[in-house]
């Protein structure tokens, strides 16, 4: 079987080492999914995202001159949407409006600023 770069296909964890683990296809061909390759962050035990004989997803990332292949599981997990915020008025503010919004959001930051000051300086009597 022929891998192309790109290529999505399953295969189960065959063994797990420090620095990755190999996946079998069914046709007896095998991969290195390096550590970096296996989650989106920092993986610092690799036996606790993965088990031997876990069937997982994998993407094709490289087939070098000797034949060795490359996986990731991280680039075959379909990528999270980014949430949208909707905190963005719906109708757009004057300029008064605005202001009125961001003297009132100051005020209260103030106000909170000076009730831990009082609370500070009471403390230290």
């Amino acid at each position: 079987m022929e891998l192309s770069i790109g290529a999505l296909l399953e295969g189960k964890v065959k063994t797990i080492t420090n620095f990755g683990a190999f996946v079998q296809f069914d046709d007896n061909q095998t991969g290195l999914v390096h550590i970096s390759e296996v989650a989106v962050g920092y993986v610092n035990d690799i036996r606790t995202h993965l088990t031997e004989g876990q069937s997982v997803r994998v993407k094709v990332i490289g087939v070098d001159e000797k034949g060795r292949v490359s996986l990731s599981i991280r680039q075959a997990q379909e990528k999270p949407r980014p949430v949208r915020r909707n905190d963005a008025p719906k109708t757009p503010m004057t300029f008064e409006e605005k202001l009125k919004q961001f003297m009132s959001d100051s005020d209260s930051k103030i106000s909170g600023c000076r009730q831990y000051e009082h609370k500070t300086k009471s403390r230290r009597r």
